[in-house]
């Protein structure tokens, strides 16, 4: 075990900006931790204060939040460990504040199985720097065909039911997953995009046009979450787009919610500040599911993020390898790496002054904590230690040679981003510090 909740000794972490949406805490002052759970937070937390009780950590002004929870982490372990491992991933997810992973089960085998998902769970606890929860197939293999055994997973420590990259297009099959999932209270999060609409590589219009390749209409996207919708007023199951990308599924997702039910959304950090025009010169880096959309539709998303239609953001990390990245555009695979690079991409809106930074580190922490019914992504008493400390004006490059993943698909490859995590706390423990040159 790479850490441990049973590590004693007190330590406090003292001059910090704290930024806690949980409590709604935003003010100078320290977090005291003892055995792996933070013991206090606020003002009198200090050097002062300590008395030589507890080891002091001064964090020079920087700003200390909740460890990031992100909720779309796709891994190559078991089966495609050239991808990415359980290990690499929580390299990547220390140095980017991620605290705690949800992996998919687009695994191989796929972790349709409470054996599989005993598994995962054990490999992480030997190998990883950060904490670890899989998500389980709705179905058999993730083929939409035959319904997972719902208790027996949750049983074993699965924390939702995805199909991951694909959305279950059956509905009868889709209805009595719902139905069992609501038995369970176990989360639906689904793959909004309809296969036989999405046909094609990047977003539907003019720039597709203009580049000569094939398009995916919004509609791909809004007919399924629709679909869904109606299964859940049918159902009574908690339900989780898990990355919208247009304007038109915010309507929706909002009319859900004004209807009272148990309706939520993420979006990928990537649709938040990139749009389709970032395809330019057939960049595959930026071949994504579901594609970069307008930047109209990008605006919509920071707008339905402010407003609250939009729970979650998400890093949608999917390593490739260069032979499946580094061809024709067309023919190259969907997806990109972000677990190390989420926070500073998001900051990018709190620099612009398009979103408060407490309304960010919302979306990363607490709210995704809240859906899965998580103890960590808050700064309160009794709660696991896991947080971060980050220089938000800091300035760095992204270069692949650098960067942690075993993969190197950045859609922010070589650019600059402002704002960076200078230490990764889980249970107590430094997983990450930031050497600086």
């Amino acid at each position: 075990m790479r850490w441990s909740n049973d590590r004693n000794g007190r330590r406090a972490f003292v001059n910090a900006c704290l930024v806690d949406p949980a409590s709604g805490l935003d003010a100078k002052g320290g977090v005291l931790v003892d055995s792996g759970r933070i013991v206090a937070v606020g003002a009198d937390i200090n050097k002062q204060s300590m008395h030589g009780s507890a080891e002091v950590s001064d964090c020079y002004g920087k700003t200390l939040f909740p460890g990031l929870i992100d909720m779309r982490v796709f891994t190559g372990e078991p089966g495609m460990e050239y991808r990415e491992t359980l290990a690499s991933a929580s390299e990547a997810a220390s140095a980017g504040g991620v605290t705690t992973m949800i992996v998919m089960p687009n695994t191989d085998p796929v972790i349709d199985d409470a054996a599989i998902v005993d598994f995962i769970l054990r490999r992480a606890r030997d190998t990883a720097l950060v904490r670890i929860a899989p998500m389980a197939a709705i179905t058999k293999g993730a083929r939409g065909k035959i319904m997972t055994e719902t208790g027996m997973l949750r049983e074993a420590g699965a924390v939702a039911l995805t199909d991951g990259r694909v959305g279950v297009a059956n509905p009868q099959i889709l209805r009595r997953a719902m139905s069992y999932a609501s038995t369970f209270d176990m989360l639906i999060v689904q793959h909004v995009e309809d296969a036989s609409l999405a046909t094609g590589v990047m977003n539907e219009g003019e720039i597709a046009t203009r580049l000569g390749l094939p398009g995916i209409p919004r509609q791909a996207e809004t007919i399924m979450l629709e679909r869904d919708i109606r299964l859940v007023e049918l159902t009574g199951a908690r339900y989780h787009a898990s990355q919208i990308s247009c304007a038109d599924s915010l309507q929706v997702i909002k009319r859900a919610k004004q209807a009272g039910l148990p309706v939520s959304c993420g979006v990928s950090v990537n649709h938040l500040v990139l749009n389709e025009l970032d395809v330019g010169a057939y960049r595959t880096f930026f071949k994504l599911s579901p594609p970069l959309r307008s930047e109209d539709d990008r605006l919509a998303l920071i707008e339905g993020l402010n407003d609250g239609i939009i729970d979650i953001i998400v890093s949608g990390h999917d390593p490739q390898s260069a032979d499946t990245k580094r061809l024709p555009f067309a023919e190259a695979e969907f997806g990109a790496i972000g677990l190390e690079t989420m926070f500073s991409a998001a900051l990018s809106l709190y620099h612009q002054d398009q979103i408060k930074l407490s309304r960010l580190i919302e979306a990363m922490s607490c709210a995704p904590a809240r859906l899965l019914g998580l103890e960590t992504g808050k700064l309160a008493p009794g709660s696991p230690a896991d947080f971060v400390i980050a220089d938000l004006e800091t300035s760095w490059q992204v270069e692949d040679t650098t960067l942690r993943s075993s993969s190197k698909n950045s859609p922010f490859e070589y650019r600059s981003l402002e704002g960076r995590v200078e230490k990764t706390i889980v249970a107590g423990q430094v997983v990450y510090s930031y050497d600086k040159p």
